[in-house]
């Protein structure tokens, strides 16, 4: 199975970073961050995951001053991730980039760049941004709808993998001797006209290390699915229960070849929120331990926004979750919730302090070997074909499951006990892509 270790700052929980085991300052602390990506290279990890928004999500000043995970004080993932590879040789580097506030040249340049930094670990996680307030930073006064952003998302994939294939992979000669240092015939500009852009290219960077970076999506919904099924390598999404993920799974495998690719061209892994103990005991004190740290402001401001914004501050708590209108942001994740609430008849209190934790993601309570046991499962009956390791607090959180849980899916044979290639492709097993434009 494959295994990522989702960095967020001080721990996914929306209390984590008040607990002992967390580093406050995480989220602008540059060793932090290198000793999180050591330690997860040495454990073999496929790869670094990294989030993003453009903006702090929320305006509720008394709800963001008691959290430490809406953005409101982290490194650029891009910025990051380039340190990062130059701490690291084998890891993967997953960094999140908007296709609604950024221009498709951008993003291939930099991750072109990123891809040649590191030798070929570089991966793109393509999001159209759920938060709404980015649209004021960028000059506009509203946020796209979710279909604007998905249709420009779709043409700004076409064009950013164009300029990738800009040059073919033996183009630069630097031969000192003739004089010459590309070949004019391994040159392509993209010379795209399209409804949202209009690129010659080409791109001023060689072709990367591994083709081109592995393109990452983490929507699920109808408009994210057959985006990803279209282009992307790899999808990260929130399951929590084993028949919806396998679901998901061969949901995913339909649209694939649908859509002419291969089985195989594209992974899926599911987020997994674990609290590791050496007993159940242990591991269930640490889960309340975090628990009892939620301030009710937090956690119904959290619910708020996972809901896309729907104000629940006139709502009973202990009541029912109320009908949730549609909305323009994130629509996969709020309908997981409501179907969560409907399904276990959960209380507004009840729900908010469910999700504080892995916010809809698959929360797993208990030892090394259950949580294996559940791991297990899941990869064989072919609902994930790995796992995002989302911890509750870190770096403590993200140590206990390197330390407790890696060992014991090694033992299993269900993960690797050293790397077999140096690039994020050739962790994932996927395939080189061949350049478009290349003479055959």
């Amino acid at each position: 199975m494959h295994l990522g270790a989702f960095l967020y700052p001080t721990g996914y929980h929306v209390a984590g970073w008040r607990h002992p085991g967390a580093q406050a300052d995480a989220g602008v602390n540059f060793e932090h961050y290198g000793e999180l990506a050591c330690r997860a290279e040495a454990a073999h990890f496929d790869l670094l995951f990294l989030a993003d928004s453009l903006a702090i999500r929320g305006d509720d000043i008394e709800a963001l001053e008691r959290t430490a995970i809406r953005y409101v004080a982290q490194f650029e993932p891009l910025t990051l991730i380039s340190g990062l590879a130059a701490r690291t040789r084998r890891i993967g580097l997953i960094a999140s980039a908007s296709t609604t506030y950024n221009e498709p040249y951008h993003i291939a340049r930099k991750f072109g760049s990123l891809d040649h930094i590191s030798g070929g670990r570089a991966g793109w996680n393509l999001i159209t941004s759920q938060n709404e307030y980015e649209a004021f930073n960028f000059g506009m006064r509203r946020h796209p709808s979710h279909a604007e952003r998905y249709a420009r998302a779709s043409e700004f994939v076409d064009v950013v993998q164009g300029l990738w294939d800009s040059w073919e992979d033996d183009a630069f000669l630097r031969d000192k001797s003739t004089g010459l240092f590309f070949d004019r015939t391994k040159l392509h500009p993209l010379r795209h006209e399209g409804e949202h852009f209009q690129v010659r290219g080409p791109l001023n960077i060689p072709r990367s290390p591994q083709g081109a970076p592995v393109l990452v999506q983490a929507g699920a919904s109808e408009a994210g699915r057959a985006l990803a099924a279209r282009s992307a390598e790899l999808v990260f999404c929130a399951q929590n229960e084993i028949h919806e993920a396998k679901a998901f799974y061969r949901d995913m495998r339909e649209r694939l070849a649908a859509c002419g690719r291969r089985d195989g061209s594209l992974k899926i892994m599911v987020g997994v929120f674990p609290y590791v103990g050496r007993s159940l005991a242990e591991a269930e004190d640490k889960y309340e331990a975090l628990q009892q740290l939620v301030h009710p402001v937090s956690g119904l401001s959290l619910l708020s926004a996972q809901l896309g914004g729907f104000d629940l501050s006139h709502v009973d708590l202990d009541g029912p979750l109320p009908e949730i209108p549609e909305t323009e942001a994130g629509q996969s994740r709020r309908q997981l919730l409501i179907d969560m609430a409907r399904r276990e008849e959960l209380s507004v209190r009840q729900l908010y302090q469910r999700i504080a934790g892995g916010r809809g993601h698959w929360q797993l309570v208990g030892t090394p070997e259950s949580i294996c046991d559940e791991l297990e499962q899941w990869f064989n009956e072919r609902a994930s074909d790995g796992f995002n390791v989302m911890p509750p607090y870190s770096p403590a959180g993200l140590y206990d499951f390197i330390d407790m849980v890696v060992p014991e899916l090694v033992r299993r044979g269900l993960f690797r006990d050293s790397y077999r290639g140096n690039t994020l492709r050739s962790h994932l097993g996927l395939d080189v892509p061949s350049n478009r434009f290349a003479r055959r």
